[in-house]
């Protein structure tokens, strides 16, 4: 997995270049995750390989645990006696007590758990109370969640078919004319499902209950669809239609419904329209041929054998159910058609609701900078709509031609735009450099445009920015304005998650310099083609950034799965080149869902912990994998303390309930132990390095019983 990384150039290997001189004239047949296109270009482009896609582990709801599940029988309590003025404020005191013991607070805005009583609250305040909290544990319950490891050659199970298409549903596909299923649902009852994802987000009570029924009515909707098709060994061999023609011949003779109708009204939606869903359960029919198809194997035998391998699309099979059968020769997309029109509403949605919660977070204020992460994979799966949120902050419009390429950019008019151009700071990936150079021409020319236009300072930070630089550095406007950042060529990510893995650093202002070295070579569409080193530029930029951002896009790979995301990730180098030392605002879009949402890093990490980390249903079934599995835990414990090291966004509670969960429960422990005795020794070692950078605060008993492992451990290995 390595020598596609290796030193040389981007495209075009030569002799010289590591890639070619290693792998020489060897066949080079690769198995390669479905989801991530991009470097599986990179292994196409720099070691000659041919792709065979396998699936990515289906991915499920997270659901509830201990406290958490706790919670929701209260609130479900409380929705059955919310009009009973005896029982139903005694209720609320329980969830506000138990969210506190969950940690709740830190998510949301709960009364003081000593001086609050219920009973003397209003019946508007109390509805408000719960629906804050059922809004959060629901949220929780619902977060995507890929279960165990994939089998090759082993295609999922129905109940593994139903989650994913269960996710496949929930998105509308106005290029195919079909509706999402919840949007269907949601109409039959007079509403519009944004309006409800809406109100479910702000903790309105009634919306918060009615989208959880729409969820419930989708899975039911999906299960019997599958139903139909699933053997007694609980999988789908051969799927039949609910739409044959003999079939719907009869059906309608008696006057009957469709299995999936028939759940959706059992689910408590009794004017839900056949002829709308036709639409959405024939491409879930066919959705589910692909899903259980298995060519694996025989793709991987096809290889071997040296015969052609059908070529696929790579990306998110949610997002793009195309992907789908595996076992295919993976290719990406493109890149001159990105950022596609879809992608470029979906990208003013999510700048809108992230321009609306930073003035929220600032007294009615925009920001003035805001420094951008952007990632090959993500904008191959999304078809550019990060790439697309960088441009619409600067208001600037890409610019089709006849063919569909992208490849002009205009200035949106201030009058049109109505705020002010929001200056950025573009770190790219070097598997985006590689990929999508034409778009940070793009990026580039955009924002030289706004620099360049002749506005008011106050209406075009863009332009405010690159003045004061421009005197502070002694260049031209223009060459103050580069904001496209990323790696020297053939150089990949900061390292700053390869330092944090080995633990060989000194200290986070190691981290910082490396990032600052690594990312600062600029992109010039004035020069194309060359990536210079502008330290300078690089820092001056920084240190006016008010917010760093970065885009989740898919449920498979979060923000603790891969180190990738805390390794670019610029919140405490932007806290240390500013003037007053600030930490900036760190904020996440997760357009994981139809319900896109901006959250604070936070937020997120605490989602994440929640969800993965410290969720039995994830833990459960990573060590029911065995040897790998212990390590992917670990592997998500080390990565969470990386975003302690790079942004200080990791709550205490998150190592406390770790630390209770993996060390402090004896028989656990003893299993980690028995199953990967490494894995569990660089467990404790990251438990002991949180503590010793001051990243956790525990106990003195706890430490002493992390130390005393340590030794037991390191005795188990060597063999004492």
């Amino acid at each position: 997995g390595s020598l596609e990384f290796m030193p040389g150039k981007q495209v075009g290997m030569s002799g010289t270049c590591y890639p070619d001189r290693l792998i020489n004239s060897l066949p080079s047949a690769y198995l390669y995750a479905a989801n991530n296109p991009s470097e599986a270009t990179i292994a196409k482009r720099r070691s000659y390989s041919a792709t065979v896609s396998y699936l990515t582990p289906p991915a499920e709801n997270a659901g509830l645990y201990k406290g958490l599940k706790e919670l929701k029988e209260l609130i479900e309590s409380y929705r059955g006696l919310r009009d009973n003025e005896g029982r139903g404020p005694a209720i609320v005191n329980s969830i506000v007590s138990t969210a506190y013991t969950c940690n709740l607070d830190k998510d949301i805005d709960l009364p003081d758990l000593e001086s609050y009583d219920a009973s003397s609250d209003t019946a508007e305040n109390r509805d408000d109370i719960v629906g804050k909290v059922y809004a959060q544990i629901m949220q929780i319950e619902s977060r995507l969640l890929p279960c165990g490891l994939h089998t090759v050659g082993v295609p999922p199970t129905a109940e593994e078919a139903i989650a994913t298409l269960v996710n496949i549903a929930q998105l509308d596909r106005p290029e195919d004319n079909i509706e999402g299923l919840p949007r269907v649902i949601a109409a039959s009852v007079g509403r519009d499902i944004n309006d409800i994802y809406r109100g479910n987000n702000n903790g309105v009570l009634d919306d918060v209950d009615l989208n959880t029924k729409i969820v419930e009515a989708s899975r039911a909707a999906v299960r019997a669809l599958v139903e139909q098709s699933t053997d007694s060994s609980g999988r789908v061999k051969e799927v039949t239609s609910v739409f044959d023609d003999l079939g719907n011949m009869f059906n309608k003779m008696a006057g009957g419904k469709k299995p999936y109708t028939k759940a959706i009204i059992d689910a408590g939606f009794p004017n839900v329209q056949e002829e709308r869903l036709e639409g959405v359960m024939k491409y879930l029919e066919f959705c589910l041929k692909q899903v259980v198809a298995n060519n694996e194997l025989g793709g991987i035998m096809e290889l071997l054998n040296g015969e052609f391998l059908m070529p696929a699309p790579g990306g998110d099979p949610i997002r793009n159910p195309d992907v789908l059968p595996t076992g295919r020769n993976m290719h990406a997309l493109d890149p001159s058609a990105i950022p596609t029109q879809a992608a470029v509403e979906v990208a003013e949605d999510v700048t809108r609701k992230l321009l609306e919660k930073l003035m929220d977070e600032n007294g009615g204020q925009y920001p003035e900078s805001i420094a951008f992460t952007l990632w090959g994979t993500d904008n191959i799966k999304t078809y550019g709509e990060s790439l697309a949120q960088v441009l619409a902050l600067v208001g600037v419009r890409p610019v089709a031609d006849s063919l569909g390429r992208v490849n002009k950019v205009e200035l949106i008019p201030l009058e049109e735009l109505g705020r002010p151009r929001i200056d950025v700071v573009v770190s790219c990936s070097g598997v985006f450099r590689d990929l999508f150079i034409n778009q940070m021409n793009l990026m580039d020319r955009g924002i030289k445009m706004a620099a360049e236009a002749d506005e008011p300072l106050d209406m075009n930070f863009v332009r405010k920015h690159a003045i004061q630089q421009a005197e502070e550095l002694g260049v031209s406007i223009r060459e103050a304005s580069a904001r496209v950042f990323s790696n020297s060529a053939g150089s990949y990510s900061a390292n700053v998650g390869l330092a944090i893995e080995n633990g060989g650093w000194e200290d986070e202002t190691q981290l910082q310099d490396q990032f600052l070295t690594r990312k600062g070579f600029a992109f010039n569409a004035d020069k194309p083609g060359m990536m210079e080193q502008q330290a300078d530029l690089f820092k001056s930029a920084l240190k006016t950034v008010d917010v760093t951002f970065q885009n989740l896009d898919s449920s498979e790979i979060s923000i603790t799965d891969v180190s990738h995301y805390y390794d670019s990730d610029p919140t405490k180098v932007v806290q240390g080149l500013r003037d007053d030392k600030k930490k900036p605002m760190s904020l996440m879009a997760d357009t994981t869902t139809a319900n896109a949402q901006v959250r604070t890093l936070s937020e997120t990490v605490r989602l994440d912990a929640r969800t993965k980390l410290l969720n039995p249903k994830f833990y459960e079934g990573m060590l029911s994998t065995g040897y790998e599995g212990v390590r992917e835990i670990q592997k998500r414990l080390r990565n969470t303390m990386g975003w302690s090291a790079t942004a200080g966004e990791v709550d205490n509670f998150v190592f406390e309930d770790a630390n209770d969960t993996f060390i402090n429960d004896p028989e656990m422990q003893q299993r980690l132990l028995d199953t990967n005795p490494n894995a569990f020794r660089d467990m404790v070692t990251t438990f002991l390095e949180a503590n010793g950078r001051g990243y956790w605060d525990t106990s003195e008993e706890n430490i002493e019983r992390l130390q005393e492992l340590y030794a037991e451990v390191e005795d188990r290995i060597e063999g004492v």
